[in-house]
């Protein structure tokens, strides 16, 4: 189950959605869905996750922790609205899509996909792309 909470004032329009699109992700890696939360955040309430669990002193806008289990995936992600806003500025994208990408980072770590070397990073960035186009809006 995917569930969204919120630790400051923004709210996805449409959780079904993202959710849904969530799960066929996570089934398009042959994994299944455990427990999966999302918990969108300021920048000041991500540092300090990143303090006390990391001990890292920089700002960011993701920050996942793992609880899978074999292939069910389960775990807690963090995700900076403020750092979200600004790197869609940053890299002149609509702000829903780099949410997406960031999004489906999260869960694409719980898949075994890592972004520490830069082979790791390119074959993650394809992931979004090929994820991202999974997301799909209905119309009435």
């Amino acid at each position: 189950m995917i569930s969204f909470n919120y630790e400051l004032d923004f709210k996805l329009e449409d959780e079904t959605l993202y959710s849904d699109w969530l799960s066929k992700v996570i089934g398009s890696e042959m994994k299944s869905e455990g427990e999966i939360n999302y918990i969108f955040c300021d920048d000041d309430y991500l540092v300090e996750i990143n303090q006390q669990y990391l001990d890292h002193d920089t700002l960011t806008d993701i920050i996942s922790f793992d609880y899978s289990i074999g292939n069910e995936l389960h775990g807690d992600i963090f995700i900076s609205i403020e750092r979200v806003r600004e790197n869609a500025i940053d890299f002149r994208v609509d702000f829903e899509e780099e949410l997406k990408r960031v999004l489906v980072h999260g869960v694409l770590h719980y898949c075994g996909y890592k972004d520490k070397s830069e082979d790791d990073e390119k074959l993650m960035r394809q992931k979004e792309e090929e994820k991202m186009k999974m997301f799909h809006v209905k119309h009435n």
